[in-house]
């Protein structure tokens, strides 16, 4: 890893040293798994793990469904059927797909909180952060296009409505919805598209993974604590960190054992608990459900979206300075998107010296209400656009915003951090004791 002194591959045999100079992949495997990692990380550092086995079951369950599946209007749902009832195991498989996209959501909120709490955006790993981001918005796009395929009532409806947003661009927004749908409205040229870009987004996604973990191979971890790695030397470097291999592989590993355990009891006694029942019926263009949602992964950004009316007065005053050109419509796309895009710009809009929210006494209790507004925003998402909910929706919505771009950059002003710990091993130490010590253990934050 660059920028850390570390011992690197070194090949032996005479086959070894023929490969090594041709096609140096052994070296890259090993400087891969011995990365020098370091040795203060907690259980808040298994979801890389989790997250690159989500990636792997969503692909070979994707491409074993595709055997099965019909992409087009008249067949695709019967495809499904068929796959459920027909094709031996397909029931399992199509559910570890439809589940392995929860799991794959649940695991990208809590790397990206983590990555918020920590400071894993702050310099030099800002590249780190935003190829992240990027992944995010393709999962998103991949799930969206993902949740069309089996036509049910709600594949339809959702692919209406949000297609629908597009529109909503001044000027380009019809030309664009006809291009996404591939005509005047969601029918074959549109599930025949969806389902190409659902298949083909998944690889993209992949290689947007190797870049992410080149990055911050890069750079190198960050830690609890927001300390850099000692770089002077090589013994400086070890005694902050210990090789990914074996420590990190195997608390990894146990982390997915007991996590696959949920998931597996989940997929194999309540698999559509998450899933809408109206999906099971096959979509009708005459017939709109009482209450389209989309699935629960989207709903803080659909409540992003929902919150802002032609009556709230930030839309009002939009619409008045731009003459009408974004209405209410159009700034609720905006607001939905642009609460991504904040999150993106974290690296810029904090201005904090001190990385790790450990040490912010302040920001901690920002955090804390960033949270539980992102989980009001979740289920506001689901409820009918109506009050309560709309006010609600409002406020948290408000509050997104607020702590990104008012609060974020105040604290770095205002508040005052506590002591941090001078090096890695310094905060090690004071968690578990220095070695040969009689310290009791204590759980790492």
């Amino acid at each position: 890893m660059a920028g850390i002194p570390h011992d690197h591959y070194e090949p032996k045999s005479s086959g070894e040293k023929w490969l090594h100079k041709r096609l140096p992949i052994a070296g890259l495997l090993y400087d891969t798994i011995m990365i020098p990692t370091p040795k203060n990380l907690n259980w808040m550092w298994i979801w890389g793990i989790i997250l690159t086995f989500c990636l792997a079951l969503q692909i070979i369950t994707g491409i074993i469904l595709v055997m099965h599946y019909t992409p087009h209007v008249d067949y695709a749902f019967a495809s499904v059927e068929h796959i459920m009832r027909n094709v031996n195991g397909g029931y399992m498989i199509r559910y570890l797909h439809q589940n392995g996209a929860s799991l794959f959501f649940v695991a990208v909120y809590l790397h990206i909180f983590r990555g918020l709490y920590y400071g894993s955006y702050k310099a030099p790993r800002e590249i780190t952060w935003i190829v992240g981001m990027l992944i995010y918005l393709l999962m998103m796009g991949t799930a969206f296009m993902g949740y069309v395929l089996p036509w049910g009532q709600m594949s339809f409806w959702g692919a209406t409505v949000i297609t629908g947003l597009f529109g909503a661009i001044p000027g380009i927004g019809p030309s664009i919805q006809t291009w996404l749908l591939g005509g005047p409205a969601v029918d074959n040229a549109t599930l025949n598209r969806f389902f190409s870009l659902h298949y083909l987004l998944p690889f993209v996604i992949a290689g947007l993974v190797a870049v992410h973990i080149w990055a911050f191979h890069t750079t190198g971890n960050n830690n609890p604590t927001g300390v850099e790695v000692r770089r002077g030397s090589k013994e400086e470097a070890a005694k902050d960190t210990v090789p990914f291999w074996p420590y990190y592989v195997i608390k990894d590993l146990f982390a997915l054992a007991v996590i696959l355990a949920v998931f597996f009891a989940i997929v194999g006694f309540m698999p559509n608990y998450l899933g809408h029942p109206d999906n099971y019926i096959e979509a009708n263009p005459l017939a709109t459900p009482a209450h389209i949602v989309p699935e629960w992964y989207f709903l803080p950004f659909y409540a992003i979206l929902r919150a802002f009316t032609a009556d709230v007065w930030v839309v009002i005053a939009a619409e008045w300075i731009t003459f009408g050109i974004v209405d209410a419509k159009f700034f609720g796309v905006l607001a939905m998107f642009g609460a991504i895009a904040v999150m993106a710009l974290a690296p810029w809009l904090d201005t904090s010296s001190v990385r790790s929210g450990r040490y912010r006494p302040m920001f901690k209790w920002w955090f804390a209400l960033l949270v539980v507004d992102f989980m009001v925003l979740m289920w506001v998402g689901a409820m009918p656009a109506e009050e309560p909910y709309a006010t609600i929706s409002l406020i948290a919505s408000a509050y997104w915003f607020a702590y990104f771009l008012v609060i974020l950059p105040l604290l770095g002003v205002i508040e005052k951090p506590l002591p941090q710990p001078a090096t890695i091993e310094d905060d090690f130490n004071a968690h578990y004791g220095k070695p040969g010590g009689n310290a009791v253990a204590q759980p790492a934050e």
